[in-house]
């Protein structure tokens, strides 16, 4: 048989995604721009989410610098103004520039503004406020996720703000300059698993090697994050790898492999991956979907994320 990207997407369809996620980012999205940065602060500040200073460096903040210093400088009601056009996509040319950033510088930036408004430097949410029911809800909601789906949830709110229509709207290629020091490249061992292929990936994306982990891939080849379409050929996967991989640690732990049609081999792998924004406290359960070609090449690898910490151990399902 020959496969297509959305026949490879349906290996493995036991597996159990964690729904709930992009369903409360929904949920999220609907609400006021009140009551969105509302619950983002009171997320912030009440729920034990810690990001580590450190997880900076992970972002080049460069980007941002001038956009953040402007609104340093204003007076509170515009601080707040410009807050709320985020969340309403507004077009704004601060909105626009915010919609260039990648994932990390978002979430850097995002970052420093709490850290203003702790600070009273940045006008913050008013004392006495009161979050809508609905916006209460949503809010239990998180509280009710597994700490790696509250993460999930809460990055991607931040990625989704700015100016929404992002056609036309250059992307800022970051980083401009890699870290400085890159870990050093460890061998994997995962159980179930001796596919040189899927362990060559794993070291290389751990070494932040995005060029060595794109070589594996089939030139038509494609990577799904969680909740997205595929990112087709190898250029794209290397941009997408270069603007939001850099400082995951991708810690796989047990898999199964199974002979596929037409001389293909799928596999997947469970594990849990930690974000350089909140240190070693949180895993985030992860399964990698591989599916390669009979030359060993990679022709989509699916990232789920899981629905329960179970389906790391739960591989005897897919058989």
């Amino acid at each position: 048989m020959s496969y297509t990207i959305d026949l490879a997407r349906s290996i493995f369809p036991n597996t159990q995604v964690a729904d709930a996620v992009p369903a409360t980012v929904e949920s999220f999205d609907q609400l006021s721009a009140e009551d969105q940065l509302a619950l983002l602060w009171f997320a912030y500040t009440e729920m034990g989410v810690t990001i580590t200073p450190a997880a900076m460096g992970a972002a080049n903040m460069v980007f941002a610098e001038k956009t953040l210093t402007q609104i340093k400088q204003m007076p509170p009601g515009e601080q707040t103004q410009v807050m709320c056009d985020l969340v309403n996509h507004t077009d704004t040319p601060i909105c626009h520039t915010y919609s260039s950033f990648g994932t990390n510088v978002k979430l850097g930036f995002w970052y420093q503004l709490g850290e203003w408004m702790k600070q009273r430097i940045v006008a913050p949410i008013p004392e006495r406020y009161k979050m809508s029911a609905k916006a209460s809800d949503v809010f239990q909601a998180i509280r009710q996720l597994e700490p790696g789906q509250q993460l999930t949830v809460l990055q991607n709110v931040v990625v989704n703000m700015g100016y929404a229509p992002t056609v036309g709207t250059e992307k800022v290629k970051e980083p401009v300059v890699p870290p400085k020091v890159l870990p050093s490249r460890t061998k994997v061992r995962i159980k179930g698993i001796n596919n040189s292929t899927v362990l060559s990936y794993i070291e290389s994306m751990n070494a932040f090697d995005f060029e060595a982990a794109v070589a594996l891939f089939a030139q038509d080849g494609a990577l799904q994050p969680p909740f997205e379409k595929p990112i087709v050929g190898q250029e794209n996967i290397l941009r997408y790898m270069r603007e939001e991989c850099y400082g995951l640690k991708l810690m796989p732990e047990r898999g199964v492999s199974e002979p596929a049609e037409g001389g293909f081999t799928q596999i997947k792998v469970t594990g849990k991956v930690q974000t350089p924004w909140f240190g070693d406290s949180v895993g985030i359960n992860l399964a990698w979907r591989f599916l390669l070609n009979p030359q060993g090449k990679i022709f989509l690898v699916a990232i789920d994320l899981l629905a329960s910490p179970k389906e790391l151990l739960n591989l005897g399902a897919v058989r």
